[in-house]
C-alpha cells in the first residue's frame, strides 16, 4: 500500500488464485513440482505456505482487505471496464486473385468448369451438372469462393512441383472440389451429400482436409508462408491433456518413487487409457499401495488425468487471415524454424467461425509416389494414380486372401479378419470395407447383418421402394452418415440442414445430449409417412449407434481409392511395393522386418545394407524373377506377379545414420570402397560412424563380417584421418599397421541379435528359429502348422509380439499378432484371461500362449486360455548351436497336459539349468525390433 501511494498508482485486491476450492492444493503442489522438476520433498519454498490461493466471494475477499477497501473497489471498477467478448472478433479471409474475372465467385465458376471439362472429356452428366450449380448457389450466399481458390492453388502448387496429394473428409462430398482437383471421389459414381460439407443453416466454415507425402508437406506449408507470410499465416494448436500413463509418471516422480516403481505402475496401463492404476493393479507390479506416498501418488494421478499438460502444435490446421493474424488470435513461435503456431485449440477456432485448411501428411502418398517413380525408373511403366489399371481381379483375389500386410487402411488384424468374409470384389466393396471396421456401424449392429446378406444367409429387403435408393448399395443396412441422413431426408421429411444437424447431434450427444430433441421429430416423421413405428425405433437406434464414430462414405472412397493403388502395387510388382514402403517409414501397423519378410515370401529377394552397393533409400537391382520363388501360400499368384528385381536395403535402415553422413558415403564411393580405412580416408566421416556402419554388419563386399569391420573400425583415429600420434601411427591403423588377428567367430544368434538392433531386421535368420528345438520340446506349434490342425484343437503357439492392440468396440477383447520362423499366429485374449495374465500381455516380447483353435472362413485365431513370457529365451540367442541344442535336451519343464477328463494335470519334471545369458538387452534388442507397437528405441550401449 505504502509502494502504491508512493508510486500514485491505485492498488488492486486479488487472491492470486491457482485453483478453485482449498481441497486442491495438493494438487496444485503436485503440479508445481512437475514444471519445476522437483520433487515434493525437495520443492522447498517452491510450493505454497497455505492452501488460501482459491475462489473467495466478494464478501470474503472484503474481510480479508477491510483495511484497504479502496483496493477492492478498484478490483471491481478494472473489472466492471473488461467488458471484451469473443463475439467481437471479426475475422476476415483474404483476398484472392481471381485470374482476370470480376470476382471470386466468378473465377470459381470457371475454374471448377474448366476443371468439370477436363474430368468427364466425353460430356458432363446432368446429375453432376445440377450438383455443381447447386453448390455454387450455397458457396456464393455463404461467400466462401476465396477459400475453394485458396484450397485450388494450394493442390496446383503440390502438384506443380510433383507432390501427390489427395483431398479427403467431408469435402468429397463436393462436385466442386472433384472438378478443381482437390479430390478424387466422382460424384458420378456416388450419391454424396453437400450438406455434410457445406450447410446455409449451419453457417460453419467448411473444413478441406488435403493429405500431402509426408516427406514433402513442409515444401506447401513453406509455400503457404512464403505466399501470404507469417504476419498473415499460422497453424492452429491443439491442447494435449494428461491421460492415465503420463499422469502417474509425473505425480509419482514428485513423489519420489523411484524410476522401477514408477515404470512398474505406468506398465499395467493399456495404451492411452484414461484409467487409473487401481491397487490390485499396483500390487501385481510388485508395489505396496498400502504405502502412504503410493496412496497419495495413485489418487492424484486419478485427478490429474484429463487436465491440460501441454499446448501442441496441430497436425496441420492452418489459419489465413487479410489482416495481421495477431489482431484476431494469441500467436507464439513454433519450435520448428520458419513457423508461427496459434495458442489457440482447433476445435476453438471452429467455434469463432475462422476458415481452416487442412494440410496433412499421410505416409502412404509418400510411398506411392516412390513406387511411381520406381516403376518409372526399374519397368519402364509411366503410371499416375489414376491410370493404374482399375478392377483388377488379382488385386481382388488377393485381398480376399488377407494378404494384406502393408496394403493402406486394411493391414490391421481386425481388417485382415474382415476380407475373407467380405470378400472384396470390386471397387466399392473397398469402399464398404474401409467404413465397416468402425466402432459405429460395429455398436450399431450393422456389421453382421450386413455380412449374413452379403453371403446370401439372410434375405434383402427394404422397407420402402425411397428407401431401397439410400440403401441399394448396402443391401438394405445403413454404414455411412451420409446414409443415415438421407434415411432422415427420405422417410422423416427432414431437410438436408435438419438432417446434418442430426449428424452433429450424434457425434456430441454423449455431451450434451441433444440427440433426444431429434428421436421424436424422426420417429414420428417416419410413422407419418407409413413406415412402422418398430422399424423406426430400430433406424434411429442404428443412426445413434454411430455416435462420433460415424465414417462417411465420401471419406471412405478416398480412402479406398489408396486401398486399391497400393494393393495393385503389391500384387504387380512386389519389389517396388517393398522398396517405397521401406523407404517411407515409419509408418503403418508393421515394422520393417515384417514388411521384408511379406516380400521374400512373395519372391523378392532382398539383399543387405551394404557400403559399396547401398543409396540411402531402398533401391532395385536386377535380379531373380520373383513368380518363381513365391512362398506356398501365395502360390496363386503365380500368374500375377510382374517383379523381377531385387530389393536393397538403404543406407537409411542404419539406426542413428545421419542422413548427410550416408548421402556423402554414396556421393565419394566412385568405383568402390576396398576396406573400412578407405571408407574414412575418403569421406572424413567419424570414427562413430564407421562403428556404427559395422555394427550394421555393411563391409561384407570387402570380405569383413561385422566383428572383423569392427575391429578395424576401432583402429582408426577418433575425428579424422590427421589426428592419429606419429609415435603409434604404425598401429592406430596404418598400412604398415597393427598384426592380423585371429577374432573368434561371432555366433548366428549373435549376428540376429545385432541385425535387429541396428537395422531393425535380419536377412540372416529368424530369432524363433535358433529356439525352435526348445520350443519342439515344448510341443510349440509352429504358426504354419494352424492352417492344418482341427477346429477346436488345443494348440500352444509361442514368437515375438508384433502388434497389441485393443479396439474400443470390442469390450475389452485384446487382440495380438506373434510372429515365428514360419509366418503369424493371431490370438484373442478375453478380457478375464487379461485381468488375470495382464504383466504378460503388456509387457513380454516373446510369449508363448496355449489355447483353442478357431477356424472361420478362412481366418485363425488362438484364443488364449495360458500365456507365459518367453521373453527370457531371446537372452540365449548369442549362444553357439552346441550349446542351444544342449539346453534344448535338457528343456523338460513342467507342461499342462490333458487328462482323459478334459481336466489338465501336470506332468512331472525335472527343473531347466539356468544357462549364463548375456546382457539382458539382448532380449529387448529383438523386441524392438519386432514390435512396432512398443515404439522404444534401443539404448547407445552396444552387445559384443
Amino acid at each position: 500500500a505504502r509502494l502504491a501511494r508512493a508510486a500514485g498508482t491505485p492498488l488492486l485486491a486479488t487472491t492470486d488464485a491457482l485453483y478453485h476450492h482449498p481441497d486442491r492444493r495438493r494438487l496444485a503442489d503436485v503440479v508445481t513440482c512437475i514444471r519445476e522438476h522437483v520433487t515434493l520433498a525437495s520443492a522447498g519454498r517452491r510450493l505454497a505456505a497455505n492452501a488460501e490461493r482459491h475462489l473467495k466471494p466478494e464478501a470474503e475477499i472484503r474481510r480479508l482487505y477491510r483495511d484497504l477497501p479502496e483496493a477492492v473497489d478498484e478490483a471491481a471498477r478494472l473489472l466492471a471496464r473488461l467488458d471484451f467478448s469473443l463475439d467481437e472478433l471479426r475475422y476476415e479471409y483474404p483476398d484472392e486473385p481471381t485470374e482476370g474475372h470480376p470476382t471470386p465467385q466468378a473465377a470459381l465458376e470457371a475454374l471448377t468448369l474448366e476443371g468439370a471439362a477436363r474430368r468427364y472429356p466425353d460430356g458432363v452428366p446432368e446429375a453432376v451438372r445440377a450438383a455443381i450449380r447447386h453448390e455454387f448457389a450455397i458457396i456464393e450466399e455463404l461467400g466462401y469462393a476465396p477459400y475453394f481458390l485458396t484450397v485450388h492453388d494450394i493442390v496446383r502448387f503440390a502438384r506443380s512441383r510433383g507432390i501427390l496429394c489427395q483431398g479427403r473428409g467431408s469435402a468429397a462430398n463436393s462436385a466442386v472440389c472433384f472438378c478443381l482437383g482437390v479430390t478424387e471421389v466422382d460424384p458420378a459414381r456416388g450419391d454424396l451429400l453437400f450438406e455434410r460439407f457445406i450447410s446455409p443453416e449451419r453457417r460453419e466454415p467448411p473444413d478441406i482436409d488435403v493429405d500431402f507425402e509426408h516427406e514433402r508437406r513442409e515444401e506447401v506449408i513453406q509455400y503457404i508462408y512464403g505466399k501470404y507470410g507469417r504476419e498473415r499465416a499460422g497453424l492452429a494448436a491443439t491442447v494435449i491433456s494428461y491421460r492415465a500413463r503420463s499422469a502417474i509418471r509425473e505425480v509419482g516422480k514428485a513423489f519420489g518413487l523411484s524410476d522401477d516403481a514408477v515404470g512398474a505402475l505406468s506398465g499395467q496401463i493399456w495404451g492411452w487409457s484414461s484409467t487409473s492404476v487401481t491397487a490390485d493393479e499396483a500390487r501385481r507390479a510388485g508395489i505396496d499401495p498400502a504405502d502412504r506416498s503410493v496412496t497419495e501418488a495413485l489418487a492424484l494421478a486419478r485427478e490429474l488425468i484429463g487436465f491440460p499438460r501441454h499446448l501442441s502444435q496441430h497436425v496441420g490446421g492452418f489459419v489465413i487471415t487479410r489482416g495481421r493474424l495477431d489482431e484476431v488470435v494469441p500467436i507464439e513461435n513454433a519450435a520448428m524454424e520458419d513457423r508461427t503456431v496459434i495458442e489457440w485449440d482447433k476445435d476453438d477456432l471452429d467455434a469463432l467461425g475462422i476458415l481452416k485448411i487442412d494440410i496433412l501428411a499421410l505416409g502412404m502418398l509418400t510411398a506411392l509416389s516412390g513406387a511411381l517413380g520406381m516403376l518409372r525408373k526399374d519397368y519402364g511403366r509411366d503410371l499416375a494414380l489414376a491410370t493404374i489399371p482399375a478392377e483388377d481381379p488379382a488385386v481382388y483375389d488377393m485381398l480376399c486372401r488377407a494378404d494384406s500386410v502393408g496394403v493402406f487402411q486394411v493391414e490391421s488384424r481386425a481388417q485382415m479378419t474382415m476380407l475373407p468374409r467380405l470378400r472384396p470384389r470390386a471397387f466399392y466393396d473397398l469402399v464398404i470395407e474401409v467404413a465397416i471396421v468402425r466402432p459405429g456401424p460395429i455398436q450399431g449392429d450393422m456389421v453382421h447383418p450386413y455380412l449374413r446378406r452379403r453371403q446370401g444367409l439372410e434375405p434383402v429387403t427394404y422397407p420402402s421402394r425411397e428407401l431401397e435408393a439410400v440403401l441399394g448399395k448396402t443391401l438394405g443396412v445403413p454404414l455411412f452418415q451420409e446414409q443415415a441422413m438421407r434415411i432422415a431426408i427420405v422417410a422423416a421429411g427432414f431437410t438436408p440442414s435438419e438432417a446434418d444437424r442430426l449428424r452433429r447431434a450424434m457425434a456430441t450427444f454423449r455431451k450434451v445430449g441433444t440427440i433426444g430433441t431429434f428421436q421424436e421429430k424422426m420417429i414420428e416423421g417416419m410413422a407419418r409417412n407409413g413406415y412402422d413405428r418398430a422399424f423406426a425405433e430400430r433406424c434411429f437406434r442404428q443412426i445413434e449407434g454411430f455416435g462420433e464414430y460415424g465414417f462417411p462414405e465420401s471419406h471412405a472412397a478416398s480412402f479406398a481409392l489408396l486401398v486399391y493403388a497400393s494393393a495393385w502395387l503389391k500384387a504387380r510388382y512386389p519389389d517396388v511395393f517393398c522398396a517405397a514402403l521401406l523407404n517411407a517409414q515409419p509408418m503403418g501397423f508393421y515394422a520393417p522386418a515384417q514388411l521384408v519378410r511379406d516380400a521374400a515370401e512373395h519372391g523378392v529377394e532382398v539383399r543387405p545394407v551394404d557400403v559399396n552397393h547401398s543409396d540411402f533409400d531402398a533401391t532395385l537391382e536386377p535380379g531373380r524373377r520373383a513368380a518363381d520363388h513365391l512362398h506356398p501360400r501365395h502360390r496363386e499368384m503365380a500368374g500375377v506377379v510382374e517383379a523381377e528385381r531385387a530389393v536393397r536395403l538403404g543406407l537409411r535402415q542404419v539406426k542413428g545414420a545421419r542422413e548427410e553422413e550416408m548421402r556423402l558415403l554414396v556421393a565419394r564411393r566412385g568405383r568402390g570402397y576396398d576396406g573400412v580405412r578407405d571408407v574414412w580416408l575418403r569421406t572424413g566421416l567419424p570414427r562413430a560412424t564407421i562403428e556404427r556402419l559395422a555394427d550394421a554388419d555393411a563391409f561384407r563386399s570387402v570380405g569383413l563380417d561385422r566383428r572383423a569391420a569392427l575391429w578395424a573400425a576401432r583402429g582408426l583415429g577418433r575425428t579424422g584421418a590427421d589426428d592419429a600420434l606419429p609415435l603409434f601411427a604404425a598401429v592406430a591403423g596404418g598400412p604398415s599397421g597393427e598384426p592380423d588377428v585371429r577374432l573368434p567367430p561371432m555366433p548366428p544368434g549373435e549376428h540376429v541379435v545385432n541385425d535387429y538392433r541396428f537395422l531393425s531386421l535380419s536377412l540372416k535368420a529368424h530369432p524363433v528359429s535358433f529356439l525352435r528345438p526348445r520350443l519342439d520340446a515344448r510341443r510349440v506349434e509352429r504358426a504354419e502348422r494352424l492352417a492344418v490342425l482341427a477346429n477346436g484343437r488345443t494348440v500352444t503357439v509361442a514368437g515375438l509380439v508384433l502388434v497389441r492392440q485393443r479396439p474400443g468396440s470390442a469390450n475389452g477383447v485384446i487382440f495380438m499378432t506373434l510372429e515365428d520362423e514360419t509366418g503369424v499366429a493371431n490370438v484373442i485374449v478375453w478380457p478375464k484371461v487379461f485381468e488375470r495374465l495382464r504383466g504378460v500381455v503388456i509387457g513380454a516380447r516373446m510369449v508363448e500362449v496355449t489355447g483353442r483353435l478357431q477356424r472361420e472362413s478362412g481366418v485363425i485365431h488362438v484364443v488364449a486360455e495360458e500365456m507365459r513370457d518367453a521373453s527370457a529365451l531371446l537372452r540365449t540367442l548369442s549362444l553357439d548351436a552346441g550349446d542351444l541344442d544342449a539346453l534344448a535336451r535338457a528343456d523338460e519343464v513342467r507342461r499342462p497336459v490333458p487328462d482323459g477328463r478334459g481336466a489338465k494335470v501336470a506332468r512331472a519334471t525335472k527343473p531347466l539349468p539356468a544357462p549364463t545369458p548375456p546382457p539382458a538387452d539382448v532380449a529387448e534388442a529383438v523386441g524392438r525390433g519386432a514390435a512396432r507397437a512398443d515404439r522404444f528405441m534401443p539404448r547407445g550401449r552396444n552387445f559384443r
